[in-house]
């Protein structure tokens, strides 16, 4: 396993982060796939406050060796749906979710505290000087947000710079070799500011593992019928490549988002599947799979993304000389 820095700090994270969302009991196989993840090195367990009993079962794995792990987890989404004010990123939620989150992981502090979706009835600065009390007070370590625009993102953390407030170190999104919508803004925008990219979805639900693909495949999260003709070309590029390689599908799909500098969030439900994931972390794709696997995926990058690129080399807009400046 490799590391990386978190953002801009010099809190050190493991390539590949363990989802703990499907987590209902710390049965025996949740047991395995933890301490499988463990003994690869893996130290980023990512939870939420939502996802059921999965912050009291991570608490519960994590007793006698909470401080070797990262350990994240999410606020937004309500506490209780008959009040208004347990829901959103205002600071009495952020503050109420928070101890929640705290008592059921039996720990005194979260390292990664993720605004879990953007509240566009909570002002930005709230959410941010709420977020730096809490790092102040020394129950959160770091912050970071998910599912949010990127100019959202990016005036919060302008505004942290300003104020010396503690900017978001991290951003999670949905991403994978078939949906590459965050290539558009979110990704630009999270390099530019030094944020931690983590994914989600990036075995788009099973589908880029090439299991559907399979004769008489069954439904699982997602029906074979329902896969387009365009997934199904890549996945069997995705397969291609895994043959020539000597590697599966699932790690082909992982590797090529750990080379687009990402964290990808692996949710085995199994030891085996988590062995497979894992194995990711060994492979490096040639230049010329990494264009075939872009290519059989048609994905366009938009407007201003195309135009900025089509004008970026135009000596029409920006003189005859514009050839010998170096590093464009």
């Amino acid at each position: 396993m490799r590391y990386r820095l978190l953002g801009r700090t010099g809190l050190r994270v493991s390539e590949l982060f363990l989802g703990a969302m499907t987590y209902r009991e710390a049965s025996p196989e949740v047991r395995r796939i933890f301490d499988r993840y463990a003994d690869a090195g893996g130290n980023v367990v990512d939870t939420a406050s939502m996802y059921g009993e999965s912050e009291n079962v991570v608490g519960e794995l994590l007793q006698g060796r909470r401080d070797r792990f990262v350990l994240a987890t999410k606020y937004t989404p309500t506490r209780d749906r008959t009040d208004l004010n347990a829901a959103g990123n205002h600071r009495k939620n952020l503050v109420l979710s928070l101890e929640q989150s705290l008592r059921r992981l039996r720990t005194d502090y979260i390292d990664l505290f993720w605004v879990h979706v953007w509240d566009r009835h909570t002002p930005v600065e709230e959410t941010m000087r709420a977020l730096d009390d809490v790092v102040r007070s020394g129950k959160v370590l770091y912050a970071g947000i998910s599912d949010a625009p990127a100019w959202v993102v990016s005036r919060a953390n302008t505004l942290a710079e300003w104020r010396g407030w503690t900017p978001f170190a991290g951003l999670q999104v949905p991403y994978s070799l078939l949906w590459r919508d965050v290539e558009r803004e979110l990704l630009p925008m999270a390099r530019a500011y030094g944020m931690s990219v983590a994914a989600w979805g990036v075995l788009a639900r099973g589908v880029l593992s090439g299991r559907y693909a399979r004769p008489g495949a069954a439904a699982s999260r997602v029906s074979p019928e329902s896969i387009s003709e365009r997934d199904r070309a890549a996945v069997r590029v995705v397969t291609e490549v895994a043959g020539e390689l000597g590697v599966t599908p699932s790690q082909v799909a992982l590797a090529w988002a750990v080379a687009r500098g990402v964290h990808p969030i692996i949710g085995a439900s199994t030891e085996e599947q988590l062995t497979d994931n894992l194995g990711a972390s060994d492979v490096r794709l040639p230049e010329e799979a990494v264009r075939r696997l872009e290519a059989a995926a048609e994905f366009e990058l938009g407007f201003p993304g195309d135009f900025i690129a089509q004008t970026d080399a135009s000596q029409d807009l920006y003189g005859d000389a514009l050839p010998r400046l170096v590093g464009r």
